[in-house]
């Protein structure tokens, strides 16, 4: 004969209960929420934009400074190599420091939930009376959370700090991911000087990196939110602005050096 059904999962309090028990149980194990698994997109317009501008700077300063086509490719070509894996590198270390911060503030709010308990216990009360539970219903739900200790560990690093875990595959996905999008972004520009005459060459330089930076900022909008129009205007005007700035560079060096 099977078991009567517990009472609770017919009321208001047991549903509550139970949702919140499920949350915080997700919460305790490592999770991948979608905008960490959307941080991707994130890697490759840090990567391949910085690449494409700074490229795109360099080529318009060389020329703008009288710079032969043999100085412009080694200039290019050892920008691209040095600075995609200097960005890798940043991509690195400022995911450690992102993990090492999180694991300093989650080792703090166990140290408190251990000497503090009811302190924690009302931050968990507060958290969720800020939602709208009220009565029973949020002291229900704060016992539920509290009788866990790693669920309600959990529960003080989502609800409270807001800080999600790094995981060891995510650091070196954003390496790997932002030094080969640094280096695509070099060859955008830079590919053109070793097929085309210098002119063409340099028209082909600027009309391939506008349809990347508009293309980059159009697929931003659309993939997250957003006019796509407005989004890729944006990118190409910050973009090409930021190159132009090398150009002048050039232009400053060259006549001071007539």
């Amino acid at each position: 004969m099977n078991a009567d059904p517990d009472p609770r999962a017919a009321t208001r309090l047991g549903r509550a209960v139970r949702a919140t028990t499920l949350g915080a149980a997700a919460a305790a194990r490592p999770h991948r929420e979608a905008h960490r698994q959307g941080n991707w997109l994130r890697d490759v317009i840090l990567g391949g934009q910085d690449g494409l501008v700074n490229i795109l700077g360099i080529i318009l300063g060389v020329i703008a400074g009288g710079g032969s086509n043999t100085v412009l490719l080694a200039a290019g070509f050892a920008a691209a190599i040095t600075e995609s894996i200097s960005m890798g590198a940043v991509g690195y270390t400022s995911s450690i420091s992102e993990r090492d911060y999180y694991e300093a503030e989650r080792a703090r709010e166990s140290s408190e939930i251990a000497t503090v308990p009811e302190m924690e216990r009302q931050e968990i009360r507060d958290i969720y009376a800020s939602k709208g539970f009220t009565g029973s219903l949020l002291e229900g739900v704060v016992e539920t959370i509290t009788a866990n200790r790693d669920n309600w560990l959990a529960t003080m690093m989502d609800e409270e700090l807001h800080l999600q875990p790094v995981q060891t595959r995510d650091i070196l996905r954003t390496a790997v991911v932002i030094t080969i999008a640094t280096l695509v972004g070099h060859l955008i520009p830079l590919v053109p000087f070793l097929v085309l005459p210098r002119t063409p060459a340099l028209i082909a330089a600027i009309v391939l990196s506008a349809f990347a930076l508009f293309g980059v900022g159009a697929y931003t909008a659309v993939t997250l939110v957003g006019d796509w129009r407005r989004s890729g205007l944006k990118f190409l005007a910050v973009g090409l602005g930021a190159a132009a700035i090398g150009f002048l560079i050039g232009r400053l060096f060259n006549a001071a050096g007539a």
